[in-house]
């Protein structure tokens, strides 16, 4: 074995994993139609999801410019508000709004993510350069367009998560939003493959962020924020690549000492269960009926179930057994005091004991006025969460990936709930017949929650026929969400 020069300025061929992805992004033809129909249910469920997030005032004070009266007209807007801004903040409050509330589409395998995150990059470029074009006689993106790039954007993240657990080394998922969002962004720019490799390189560079904010003690709101950030910095990188013609780093990954393997991967190559293709938008896992952690999804359905059997004997309860996968117990098993939402909608005993006691879990419920029910913490106390080997096996097999949980209620004098399993919730791929409608609800009722009747009555119009929805310039679909 040769020994390694590290005096050596020779510079390498780029890293494969990152031609990889650029050789994707730039070359390769969606063909399925079921990823076409998933992303447009996908892109629905997302600004509906952001529409919901516009009733909290901790996220409305994140849209706006960095900078206050930093505006730009002509710009990027931002859905349910008036705000117009240049692509780089717009990405970022685009993708706070739809990753917010926790109720926007998921992926959990190796690493765990939201792929739908990449929208706040992939909406705000797209949106900036329709709108260019459309004042200097151009061509804009339409919403096909932004179909397409939508289901690179997941594919690659998806893909990457499949075999590569970044949470193990304390890197947050949101590092695959930045990479998938760098090179669709750069693509759309009008990138070629060696700038969208330039752009890709940098984004490693970056490392990652910590997940210090989704684990307890420290748990708290920046976890709703950092899919935006992650946005933000990969349209800079886009930007810097396309418009600046940086310098890229061809072994941002693989170099010695200093390359991101070395540096925050223990050593380790990045592995790969299979090629790029349209897997992960056909297989992708939407929140529909519940705004939680997705590892506790069949867990709230569960607790449902269960509510009209245990509401009325809460003082009677003994113990509550929760059975869940591995990476359910290893995230969302949280005990003591919870001190903020983004504390409870990470906390499995809580997403239990809320639809226990109500019959329901919204988006409120983590607020502190339902928080503040001592039965709520009562329940907790009983609860003892274990994991179910057979629920981790299912998880990981890429032919299920299901995200099973149990419950069973014991009761003082003895007697017991039934035990509840559940293998998969309703936004799984497995579901998809029985799911659509109930997203389709989701969205329609998020929209009159927040948009004028009219605007309402128009989106619904224009999302009615898939193919004349497809053709639509998307700076006019954007723009019937601008006040």
């Amino acid at each position: 074995m040769s020994a390694y020069d590290i005096r050596s300025a020779v510079r390498p061929d780029p890293d494969q994993p990152m031609v990889d992805v650029a050789n994707y992004v730039a070359d390769y033809r969606i063909e399925s139609k079921e990823a076409y129909d998933t992303a447009r249910y996908m892109l629905l469920d997302s600004l509906g999801t952001a529409m919901l997030a516009m009733k909290f005032p901790e996220c409305v004070k994140h849209l706006g410019p960095l900078v206050p009266g930093a505006t730009l007209p002509g710009g990027t807007r931002v859905p349910g508000t008036s705000h117009e801004l240049d692509p780089v903040q717009g990405a970022f409050a685009i993708g706070t709004q739809i990753r917010w509330l926790d109720f926007n589409d998921t992926w959990l395998a190796a690493e765990w993510g939201h792929p739908s995150d990449n929208l706040g990059a992939i909406l705000a470029v797209a949106d900036y350069l329709s709108r260019k074009a459309e004042r200097e006689g151009g061509q804009p993106f339409t919403v096909r367009d932004v179909l397409s790039y939508a289901i690179k954007a997941h594919e690659i993240q998806g893909c990457y998560a499949l075999k590569n657990s970044y949470n193990r080394v304390g890197q947050d998922h949101v590092i695959l939003v930045r990479l998938a969002s760098t090179a669709v962004a750069t693509a759309m720019l009008g990138g070629s493959k060696d700038q969208i490799t330039t752009a890709v390189s940098h984004s490693w560079i970056d490392n990652g962020a910590l997940r210090t904010y989704r684990h307890a003690p420290n748990t708290g709101p920046r976890k709703s924020w950092a899919a935006g950030d992650a946005c933000r910095r990969a349209v800079t990188h886009a930007i810097n690549a396309v418009y600046r013609g940086v310098v890229g780093y061809p072994s941002a990954l693989s170099a010695k000492t200093w390359g991101y393997y070395d540096v925050a991967f223990k050593g380790n190559e990045f592995q790969f269960e299979r090629p790029f293709g349209s897997y992960v938008m056909e297989n992708v896992l939407f929140k529909i009926s519940f705004p939680a952690e997705f590892h506790a999804q069949t867990a709230v359905e569960c607790a449902m179930q269960l509510h009209a059997q245990v509401a009325g004997r809460l003082d009677q309860v003994e113990k509550i057994v929760i059975e869940t996968q591995e990476a359910g117990v290893r995230i969302i098993d949280k005990t003591g005091p919870l001190a903020n939402y983004a504390d409870r909608d990470h906390c499995i005993q809580y997403m239990v004991a809320v639809p226990l006691i109500f019959g329901r879990l919204d988006a409120s419920d983590y607020n502190d006025d339902i928080a503040a029910d001592p039965r709520i913490d009562a329940l907790r106390g009983k609860m003892e969460v274990r994991e179910n080997p057979q629920f981790t096996k299912d998880y990981f097999d890429s032919d299920k990936r299901y995200i099973g949980n149990s419950l069973q209620v014991f009761f003082k004098d003895g007697s017991s709930s039934e035990k509840v399993s559940i293998d998969y919730p309703i936004g799984h791929r497995k579901r998809r017949a029985e799911g659509i409608p109930v997203l389709l609800k989701k969205f329609e009722a998020a929209l009159r929650g927040h948009l004028p009747a009219h605007r309402v009555k128009a989106i619904l119009e224009a999302t009615a026929d898939p193919a004349a929805f497809d053709a639509m310039p998307i700076q006019r679909f954007l723009g019937l969400f601008t006040l």
